[in-house]
Order: C-alpha cells, then sequence, then structure tokens
C-alpha cells in the first residue's frame, strides 16, 4: 500500500485469500449437521409442548372460508406493503418503500419478494407424521378486512381454516416502524379423537441459478446456532438437502444486502434446508404434539424481511444481526463500521465519511509509516556499499550473509524496518475492504458531482484513473533498494491496480486514492527533513 514492499505483499495476500476463499470455503460445524433425505429422518422420543384448555368464547367467533376461492389482504406501513393470499394465508409480495430497486430518481419502490405462483410463496402451513393440514388450505381473514394500515400501534391479523375439524388460526402481528413480524399458528382440536403429528412452517425463497455468491459476498440460506453462522450454497441443497437439528436460534435466506429470516421461538425439533425449482426452502418443523379433544395448541414465530442493516435488525432481537458477518477480520471491520456511521451523522454523506475514516487511519499509522520510510531511505543510501560486498562475496553466500549482518548492525540499520510496520496496516485494509463491499448503508449512496452510488463503479472511470496516476507518484517518491529490473516490474503495478479497480464499489477506490495523496504528502514531509 504506502511503498513498493507492501504493494507487492498486498498482492500476494490478495491472491492467497482469493485462493483460500475459492478452494476452502468454511463448511458448516459437522456436529449441527446431517445431511439427509427428510424421508430418513429416524422418530425420537421428545417433550410435548403444553396444551391450554379450548377458550370456547374464541372458537364460536372464528368464521372459516367456505370457498376456494382466493382473497387478497395488504398490510401498509411507512417501511413496507405485504400481500398476504388467502391460500395458506401465505405472504405472495413485500415491497420495502425506504429502497428503491435502481439509482434512478423515477425508480418504483425494492421489490424484496413477489410471486404470483402459490408454489413460491412464503411462510407455508403444513402438517406431517398424523397431523394432516394441507399446504394450500384456503383461509378467511377474521375481521373480514382487505387492507390494514400499521400506524403508531401493533396489529393482529387473523386467518383461520377448518378441515376434519381441526380449526387453524394463523396470526400475523405488524409492528410500526420495524421490518420484522410475528406470526402464530394455533390448532384447536374439535374433532372426536386426539390429534398427533407436527407442524411444518416453510420460508420460501424464489432463486435461480444465476444469483451466484460472489466473493466475500454469499447468497443463499443462513442458520445460525448462537455461535455459528452456517451458509449453505443453493446449488448443492438441490442433491444434498441440509438438516439442522439442534440450537437453531434462527434461519433464513440472505443476499447482498437484504435478508429473510425466521425465529422459532419453542417447539422446533429440526430446520430442513432444500433447494428446487426457483426456490429455497427453509422449513421448520415442530417436535411431536399430542392434542387430546377440545383444546389448542399454539406455535409462535418471529421473522424478519428487510435490509441488513445493524439498528433495524438488533431493535427485531433474536440475534438477527449476526446475518452480518465480514468474515475472518469481523473484529476489526466491526469498529470501522460504526466509526464511518459517527462520521455520516454528522456530514450526511458516506464519500466523505469515508475519507474521514481514511484520514483517521492514516494517522493512527502514521508513526509507523514514518519509521518505515526513514528505514528504507537509510537503507538506500547504503546501496553503493552493499554492491561492493555483494561483487566481492558474490559466490559464497554464507560469507556475503554474514558480512551484511555484521554491516547492519554496524550502521544501526535494519534491513525489514521498511517493510513489517507496513504489513500490520495489511488488515486494516482488508476489514475495510470487506465493509465498503458490502454495506447496505452505501447501497445507491451519492458522494458528489457525477459518483451518485457508492456501491457502484465509477460509470466514468475517472476515480480509478486519478488513484492509478496517485499510485505512481508515490512509487516514484518511495526510496527503494530494488535493482532496475525490479524497479521498472514495479512500475507496472500502478497499470495493474488500475485495471482492477476500474469495476471496484468507488467507494473503496475513493479510500484507495485518499490514502495514496496521504502518503504522497507524508513522503514530501519526510524528503524536506534534513537527514
Amino acid at each position: 500500500m504506502d511503498n513498493n514492499r507492501t504493494i507487492l505483499a498486498v498482492v500476494l495476500i490478495v491472491l492467497l485469500w482469493s485462493g483460500y476463499s475459492l478452494f476452502f470455503t468454511p463448511q458448516p460445524p459437522a456436529p449441527q449437521v446431517v445431511v439427509e433425505n427428510e424421508a430418513q429422518i429416524s422418530q425420537k422420543n421428545i417433550d410435548v409442548p403444553v396444551v391450554e384448555p379450548q377458550n370456547e368464547a374464541t372458537a364460536t367467533d372464528i368464521v372459516v372460508n367456505t370457498t376456494n376461492e382466493e382473497s387478497f389482504l395488504t398490510v401498509s406501513s411507512n417501511f413496507y406493503d405485504i400481500k398476504i393470499s388467502s391460500i395458506g394465508a401465505t405472504v405472495r409480495t413485500i415491497v420495502l418503500k425506504k429502497y428503491k430497486e435502481t439509482n434512478s430518481s423515477d425508480s418504483e419502490p425494492f421489490i424484496l419478494f413477489a410471486t404470483d405462483n402459490f408454489n413460491l410463496s412464503t411462510l407455508k402451513t403444513s402438517g406431517s407424521d398424523g397431523l394432516y393440514l394441507p399446504v394450500n388450505l384456503n383461509y378467511k381473514a377474521i375481521d373480514d378486512i382487505k387492507h390494514i394500515d400499521i400506524k403508531d400501534e401493533s396489529q393482529v391479523v387473523r386467518f383461520a381454516a377448518t378441515i376434519n375439524d381441526l380449526t387453524v388460526v394463523k396470526s400475523y402481528t405488524f409492528h410500526p416502524a420495524s421490518y420484522s413480524f410475528d406470526l402464530s399458528v394455533q390448532l384447536i382440536n374439535k374433532s372426536s379423537n386426539a390429534i398427533n403429528g407436527k407442524l411444518n412452517i416453510s420460508l420460501v425463497t424464489p432463486w435461480n441459478k444465476d444469483d451466484k455468491s460472489q466473493m466475500y459476498t454469499f447468497v443463499g440460506p443462513v442458520t445460525y446456532n448462537g455461535e455459528d453462522l452456517n451458509e449453505d450454497k443453493p446449488d448443492k441443497l438441490e442433491k444434498s438437502p441440509v438438516i439442522y437439528k439442534s440450537n437453531v436460534v434462527w434461519s433464513g435466506y440472505t443476499s447482498k444486502y437484504f435478508l429473510n429470516v425466521i425465529n422459532p421461538v419453542d417447539n422446533v425439533e429440526q430446520v430442513f434446508i432444500s433447494s428446487g425449482d426457483g426456490f429455497v426452502e427453509n422449513k421448520f418443523t415442530s417436535t411431536q404434539i399430542s392434542l387430546p379433544i377440545d383444546q389448542k395448541a399454539s406455535f409462535d414465530y418471529s421473522s424478519y424481511f428487510g435490509p441488513k442493516q445493524d439498528e433495524f435488525l438488533l431493535a427485531s432481537g433474536h440475534q438477527f444481526e449476526e446475518a452480518i458477518n465480514y468474515g475472518f477480520f469481523h473484529p476489526l471491520s466491526k469498529p470501522l463500521m460504526v466509526v464511518m456511521k459517527f462520521f455520516y451523522g454528522f456530514i450526511g454523506n458516506f464519500g466523505f465519511s469515508i475519507i474521514l475514516l481514511t484520514i483517521c487511519i492514516k494517522l493512527i499509522f502514521w508513526p509507523l509509516t514514518q519509521k518505515s520510510y526513514k528505514s528504507m531511505k537509510g537503507m538506500q543510501k547504503l546501496q553503493p556499499e552493499m554492491k561492493k560486498m555483494r561483487e566481492k562475496y558474490g559466490k559464497d553466500k554464507q560469507k556475503l550473509n554474514q558480512e551484511m549482518m555484521s554491516f547492519y548492525k554496524n550502521n544501526k540499520v535494519n534491513p525489514l524496518g521498511g517493510c513489517l510496520p507496513m504489513l500490520i496496516q495489511i488488515p486494516v485494509f482488508f476489514a475495510l475492504y470487506r465493509v465498503l463491499l458490502g454495506s447496505i448503508e452505501l447501497r445507491h449512496a451519492p458522494f458528489m458531482l457525477w459518483i451518485t452510488d457508492l456501491s457502484a463503479k465509477d460509470p466514468y472511470y475517472v476515480t480509478p484513473l486519478i488513484m492509478g496516476v496517485t499510485m505512481f507518484l508515490q512509487q516514484k517518491m518511495t526510496p527503494t533498494n530494488m535493482d532496475p529490473t525490479q524497479e521498472k516490474i514495479m512500475l507496472m503495478m500502478p497499470v495493474v491496480f488500475t485495471f482492477m479497480f476500474l469495476n471496484f464499489p468507488s467507494g473503496l477506490v475513493i479510500y484507495w486514492l485518499t490514502n495514496n495523496l496521504l502518503t504522497i504528502l507524508q513522503q514530501y514531509l519526510i524528503r524536506r527533513q534534513p537527514d
């Protein structure tokens, strides 16, 4: 970064890290996952959830659907529009009003989820192991409403259906100023026999093979167990579904900027994750229940459908914020993101926030880089003497090394002094790289002039070209101990990096450009100092 050796080190580490990411992607912890078909799941002796006496007033007030005609209910808030179908009481559409599809001023709101195909609707309800509950059962809104506005208070929307004297009440609780909502499923047994079985809730997310994960940006199902965030590639799930059987805090589907997730509050035996033709399914299966006559059982879930943004995820609870993970550099990336948002709170512009953050990082490492440049400057002055030693002991490598070490010691020069301080900064670069690459705060965030989206490349390639020029100037000003051939090779690095950065997010280019300018300033000040 700040000198020729550092640039070379960065390139090597990038290549090594990229290779590691491509060929040694971390897999979910083996003890947590069992890969098998659902039909192969063995039955277990498990605790039966508490079954409460039925409230007769509730049962007699319920009006269930007696037709097969599909109807819709729309829920609106300042954050979203959600359309719920009577078939399965499932969610068909979620539109996020605070976000746009594109960066255009006349862009439509961002569609997080939308389908006209029932098979792709989400929050499906079904039964298994003796509990007969068709996934496409037609429900009726109990309050017989078509639209509801969520303003200052949470509101509940209830749907009811009956099959074989089993009444199912599916209740959604929507909250103001939140992307989360709760789901409760109540089973009421009005038959003449006890009902045994398991309840399933399915989070379904449309997916196609073009939705590939990019480096450092995973797209697909994720499951959090309280310690580890497990990622499962959708294309592999077609052949080998995955089952999480213990300590599941939540499971869902993540894209670069958005998250669909369910937290099973209780009574969950496993989460079965699979993919099919155009979708990924996270199926939450309850523990075995035994529902006596005239009694009921309730199952509660919390969900989140919205941006991967800390304040909303934290407010929703259930550790949903763990979906934001910067990988190996997370301990460094997290505070960098906090500082950048702190600056944004005062400036209101993420581009200038990146510049201020870069200045802060540069000031922190200023003493180290100062020491590094001075060391390189001292080494450069000793080059004539070192050249003579190489000519004198060139054939005797052992003797040459001994003389070199003695020469360094006598002149109080550390040959690694110019490199090691710079290497310390490399983890910070990667940490900031992860922040700038995947933070939703930068999505469609303008800087100034022609840069209207810090998460996208510079449309006119101006900043990458300027960055390349500053990198070239930085190299020319940096003291070097390299031979002429090595110097010529290193002069190619600005060209290579310029082409690399042409398609990088403009926010990352601004960081690198600012860092180059500060380095040039520092080198200029060092050159003016007397020897």
